[in-house]
């Protein structure tokens, strides 16, 4: 009966360990600028606060980085032309789990206020 009980138990607990993990939710936004020029001002933003791009391409509209700092962040930021517009998604993660779209928030604000100075 012991046994049976402590096998239960395992289970019920090895059963909390294994729950997934929450998807990670984008903060969205939609420009009046090209794609290409989003990607572009992008990388130039997040390079200067550190991150290193690891893959950047136009043609999927994928810009990805990461940021060596502790506990390991990494941003991925889609862009998807739609009826002449931009349509930007940008996820971030921590220590590989999903932070929720409040946090890049100033990111998304500081790449519209550089594409609406740029000419």
């Amino acid at each position: 009966m012991k046994r049976g009980l402590l096998l239960v138990s395992l289970v019920l607990w090895l059963a909390g360990c294994a729950v997934a993990p929450s998807p990670a939710v984008p903060a969205t936004r939609t420009l009046d600028t090209a794609p290409v020029t989003v990607l572009e001002e992008a990388m130039a933003l997040l390079m200067e606060q550190g991150y290193v791009i690891r893959h950047a391409d136009p043609e999927l509209g994928r810009l990805e980085a990461v940021i060596a700092r502790w506990p390991g962040y990494r941003v991925r930021l889609d862009v998807e032309a739609s009826d002449g517009e931009s349509r930007l998604a940008m996820t971030a993660w921590r220590g590989g789990r999903p932070l929720p779209p409040r946090l890049v928030e100033p990111l998304l604000t500081e790449l519209n206020s550089r594409l609406l100075m740029s000419p």
